[in-house]
């Protein structure tokens, strides 16, 4: 980043006159300043300075900003200034004065006076260097022009009516010898104390808008403009302290207070601008709030305590005595004082946030007050809210059955920024905040690592709550489909396999009683009780299928799913069973639930996908001990806004069963994959098989 030529050479200004007004002013005693009431030579030109360099700053990063053009040109305006002062008391050292000693006290004491004009266009400009629109901007001009009468009445007023105005005093017998009215209007003397009175009334009077328009300017500020305009609350505070010590200290100091606190302010105002988050202004603000009012209290407390040993013991005391006592009474009540008082602004400035420890205790209390995930959700964004101050707070769980758990505390802003929540690894939600957050919520890295804390804790919490309740409705859908399937069985036996039993006894016995006289009849009715018996051991069959298909008994799962595939295969559609690793010593559950699954995926690819080739892969992982069944095809794929169907949904229960997962996505190349992982845990060890004596087994059909 380059430095702005303009500023620059405004700097280069400033500083030429600060070394001149410092190389001059070390010739000038200061009994001699003291008498021309000049103030010490340096502090004025080292303010000048620090103004300029301000206002480069700005402009290095602003380079059309009215701000660092207008601290730029006062910066050198301040200290030529001091610069015109220590010439003018050189100058006056010699008798006759030198040369331009009246030019000097022209600059120094009739120019100077428009330096004014600072502290109100900072106010009005700051901090995007635009001045207030609509009829404030007629109040803001009328508000200027009031505080550039006194410069532009100093400049025409005689100087003994401008003295006697300020200063009871006569003029400096030095500045008598000089030409001090070169622009002198002639008016009556009366006039022009009128004049000057009035002007003078004006600057503060002058000051109210601008000082209305920051307020205005703050309460309607948000996010990096709210932090700006901190940035000015602070120097204020800050300058209102210099100040308030400044009086406590002798009148020579009061001319470094002023200057202190211009450079406080030129300083604030060019990082408000450039870098407003170069530190943690509320917890700056909050400091100097705190430490300031500390200051105030141990004076007061101060005077107190030795007015009051003063009365009560009286002579007694002499004055080192009471600054002893005083000091040990402020003292103690300093040390009980501070860490409250700090506490207290703090959490009024930046929430709970300041105190780690309280923010995570009193969560983990009120999660453990916590009945299910939705209230532990709340009080998780609840607890967020109250620790960083932040208006509105979301947090969103993804749950098993794909759809998302939001809960929010505080109205929602048009726009949110997302923090991920985490478990072991796992992405299960997120964390939703304000994009343009307050000032006061902005995070440092201490607040990073409590908000990952909180996150952290409940996270875990949430997602124990979510097992739980998964758990419990695992269970609930685990009775509810045994009591179906009872229900199921109970039917067909009941309302098939009964009745069909009974017909078949009945035509036995009717075989048998006309078996004597109609042989050929009762063996006509045998043939019937046959065919009946048939269709019963088909029905068998089939509810035997039901309940686990025999193919996995017979050939295994991965020829029952070739099977399956052969059953389905369409023309036009090629479909591939793979296998790696042992799948030999599968539980009997993951078998079921594998098969289903991929009969259930084949079934979509066959129906939906418009697909020419389905490729099924069944890998066992025996480091994670899983098995992950693979289906994917290169058919349509899915469409944008697909609501998961009954088909899908139950790919998910039958994985979630078993404690597994199951997702549906887009394949890169296009089509659709279909991804179920199913715990069955290490493979057994192998044995070799004890030798068997040689047995008959007679197969027995029904």
């Amino acid at each position: 980043m380059r430095l702005n030529i303009a500023g620059l050479a405004f700097l280069v200004v400033a500083v030429a006159a600060a070394v001149t007004a410092a190389l001059v002013g070390l010739r000038v005693p200061q009994a001699h300043r003291a008498l021309l009431d000049l103030p010490p030579a340096g502090p004025d030109a080292l303010v000048g300075v620090v103004l300029a360099t301000a206002g480069t700053a700005v402009l290095t990063r602003h380079p059309r900003h009215p701000l660092g053009r207008l601290m730029a040109v006062f910066g050198a305006w301040w200290a030529m200034d001091d610069a015109a002062a220590s010439w003018l008391a050189y100058a006056t050292m010699h008798h006759p004065a030198l040369p331009g000693g009246s030019a000097a006290h022209f600059v120094y004491q009739r120019l100077g006076a428009g330096l004014l004009l600072l502290l109100p266009l900072v106010l009005l400009l700051y901090p995007d260097g635009k001045m207030p629109t609509g009829w404030w901007r007629g109040i803001t001009l009328v508000s200027l022009a009031l505080t550039s009468l006194l410069p532009l009445v100093l400049v025409a007023a005689p100087s003994a009516v401008a003295q006697a105005t300020s200063d009871s005093r006569p003029i400096p017998a030095p500045l008598a010898a000089l030409d001090l009215d070169p622009l002198h209007v002639p008016l009556p003397d009366s006039v022009w104390t009128g004049v000057l009175l009035v002007a003078q009334l004006c600057v503060p009077l002058s000051l109210v808008a601008p000082f209305v328009v920051v307020v205005r300017r703050y309460r309607r500020s948000a996010g990096v403009g709210r932090a700006r305009m901190r940035w000015l609350l602070w120097a204020a505070v800050a300058d209102l302290l210099v100040m308030l010590t400044i009086r406590l200290l002798p009148n020579e100091f009061g001319t470094v207070g002023l200057d202190t606190a211009l450079a406080i302010t030129a300083a604030s105002v060019a990082v408000g601008i450039v870098k407003p988050d170069l530190v943690d202004i509320d917890r700056l603000l909050g400091g100097t709030v705190v430490y300031g009012a500390l200051l105030a209290l141990t004076l007061l407390l101060d005077l107190l305590v030795l007015g009051g040993a003063g009365r009560l013991l009286g002579p007694r005391l002499n004055e080192g005595e009471r600054l002893v006592i005083a000091v040990f009474a402020v003292a103690i009540l300093y040390a009980q004082l501070r860490h409250r008082l700090w506490r207290l602004v703090r959490r009024w400035v930046v929430g709970e946030r300041d105190d780690p420890y309280r923010v995570m205790s009193g969560l983990a209390e009120r999660l453990e007050r916590a009945d299910d995930s939705g209230t532990q959700l709340l009080t998780l964004a609840r607890t967020v809210a109250r620790a960083f101050r932040t208006p509105y707070v979301g947090v969103e769980i993804e749950q098993v059955n794909g759809e998302r758990l939001l809960v929010e505390d505080g109205e929602r802003p048009a726009g949110t920024r997302a923090l991920p929540i985490t478990y072991r690894g796992e992405e299960i939600g997120r964390l939703l905040l304000p994009r343009q957050a307050p000032s006061r919520t902005r995070l440092s890295s201490n607040d990073e690592r409590l908000l990952a804390d909180l996150v952290r804790q409940a996270a875990a919490a949430a997602r124990a709550v979510r097992l739980a309740e998964e758990s419990q409705a695992g269970r609930e859908r685990l009775v509810a489909a045994v009591e179906d399937e009872r229900r199921r069985l109970r039917r067909e036996l009941h309302d098939g396999l009964g009745p069909a039993l009974a017909a078949v006894a009945s035509r036995i016995d009717t075989a048998r009683i006309t078996g004597r006289r109609s042989p050929e009849e009762a063996d006509r009715i045998l043939g019937l009780a046959r065919q009946e018996l048939s269709g019963m051991l088909t029905e068998v069959r089939r509810l035997v299928h039901g309940l686990r298909p025999p193919a996995l008994d017979d050939v295994g799962l991965v020829g029952a799913i070739r099977q399956q595939a052969e059953r389905l295969r369409t023309p036009g559609l090629t479909i591939r069973v793979e296998e790696h690793g042992d799948l030999s010593d599968l539980p009997a559950a993951v078998e079921v639930a594998a098969y289903r699954i991929a009969s259930e995926a084949l079934t979509n690819v066959v129906r939906h996908a418009r697909a020419t080739e389905c490729v099924i892969t069944l890998t066992r992982d025996a480091e994670e001990g899983c098995l992950d069944v693979l289906t994917t095809d290169d058919g349509v794929g899915l469409g944008a806004g697909v609501v998961s169907g009954v088909g899908l949904v139950s790919l998910r229960e039958r994985a979630a069963e078993l404690g597994g997962s199951c997702g549906v996505t887009s394949a890169g190349s296009g089509g659709t994959r279909v991804r179920a992982r199913l715990p069955v845990g290490p493979p057994a060890p192998r044995r070799e098989a004890a030798p068997q004596k040689e047995t008959t087994t007679e197969e027995v059909g029904i």
